[in-house]
């Protein structure tokens, strides 16, 4: 759909491809959404005919941010074993809700990895409500008592159909062509246990390599999608890097083997430090989950940390719901604390993150021809990428050159 040309001026430009900062750039997008220049100020082409002109007064711009692993269905963990007992309709308006406090935050691109219908892609796609432009796994792929499993002795699953459970090779391949019929962009599926499951452990198991390396074919046989597969421990991390899978979700316990295999293999951890740094809340979580938590928080950041010493291509993503909503750009502060350049945790969380999506030629960085996904925040993050954290900070957000968020005018 058409929308109005914007020209910004007066901005900091970070474009996401890791190249220096402009201190004095201007941004030109049309009437399809695209931008059609970004760079000095003093080089600019003639602005748009009819263009909004917005002057960011020497705030920065950077691309829209994209978190490679959000759970935009539950608010908090405690929810993923209650979904039974909500009422669909105010699910969804929740989750909605959710979406657009996300987008206001300055992610305009997520990737949910499990609770989140087609629909609600579908839903962004179409205008009937403002969110990220989504991805979706739509379930999570997992053994009889793994880490996607929340049924209850009685046979009851309190989930609400969150995971699918597969238990042999054939099943794992029904499985994923359920899931594509349903509309997936990407296969979720457990390598391992996890934090928040009851009958497991982070260290167990999921999927063997063979079921891994099923769902891997199965999707290449179907036009290919990315596999994303959660894994905690070693072991479970190995056996998904060496079935194939795009990408490594927490990968808490990944050595150096770990390191080098993915490195080999081209595949992405996304770490999802925001639940070691932040997500352990006892008054959010069954007494299970916040024991393994603490049990891990600190062999997490050693791991993580010597993966970012050792460039492993890694991609910005939280967790979210499993931590708090709206607050996703506090990952890039932990990726900084564990030792990663704040230019480097920005690339994470903008072009690495497009790459991983499969997505790179439309967003991801601010270059012309790709979409005008883009945020203006108070500050220099190079200098303090604190000031990315609060989305009071966060002046405005366009997607697809449509301006989602903008500073409301004083009264």
């Amino acid at each position: 759909m058409p929308t109005t040309p914007l020209t910004f001026t007066g901005a900091r430009l970070i474009d996401g491809t890791g190249a220096a900062p402009v201190t004095d750039a201007e941004l030109h997008t049309d009437a399809n959404g695209d931008l059609t220049y970004a760079g000095p100020a003093a080089g600019a082409p003639p602005r748009p005919e009819g263009a909004r002109t917005v002057d960011v007064a020497g705030r920065t711009v950077l691309p829209g941010f994209i978190d490679c692993h959000v759970h935009f269905a539950v608010a908090t963990p405690a929810e993923i074993g209650q979904r039974f007992a909500a009422d669909p309709t105010v699910a969804t308006l929740r989750t909605a809700r959710r979406m657009r406090e996300t987008l206001h935050a300055g992610v305009t691109t997520a990737r949910d990895l499990g609770g989140a219908p087609a629909g609600f892609r579908t839903a962004v796609a179409d205008g009937l409500i403002e969110g990220p432009r989504l991805h979706t796994a739509v379930r999570i792929l997992g053994h009889t008592g793994g880490h996607a499993d929340f049924t209850t002795p009685d046979g009851y699953d309190t989930s609400s159909g969150l995971g699918e459970i597969v238990d042999t090779v054939d099943q794992t391949r029904i499985a994923v062509r359920r899931l594509l019929r349903e509309g997936a962009d990407v296969i979720k599926l457990c390598a391992t246990g996890g934090m928040g499951s009851p009958h497991d452990q982070p260290d167990d198991e999921g999927l063997s390599e063979e079921e891994i390396r099923t769902v891997v074919d199965e999707v290449s046989r179907h036009g290919g999608r990315p596999v994303a597969a959660h894994a905690q421990g070693l072991a479970g991390i190995m056996n998904a890097l060496r079935g194939g899978v795009t990408s490594v979700e927490h990968a808490y316990g990944l050595d150096d083997e770990a390191c080098d295999l993915a490195g080999e293999r081209g595949a992405f951890i996304v770490p999802t430090l925001s639940t070691t740094f932040e997500g352990i809340d006892p008054a959010r979580m069954e007494p299970y989950h916040y024991e393994k938590k603490i049990r891990w928080s600190e062999r997490t950041k050693v791991n993580i940390a010597r993966a970012i010493e050792r460039g492993v291509k890694i991609a910005l993503g939280t967790d979210s719901g499993v931590c708090p909503h709206a607050r996703n750009l506090r990952e890039l502060t932990h990726l900084v604390a564990l030792g990663m350049s704040p230019m480097d945790a920005l690339v994470a969380g903008t072009r690495t993150g497009a790459e991983l999506l499969g997505i790179a030629d439309r967003v991801g960085t601010l270059e012309p021809g790709k979409a005008a996904d883009l945020v203006v925040c108070d500050g220099d993050p190079l200098a303090d990428i604190s000031v990315l954290a609060d989305p009071a900070r966060i002046h405005h957000v366009v997607q697809q050159g449509v301006v989602r968020k903008s500073p409301v005018p004083a009264a």
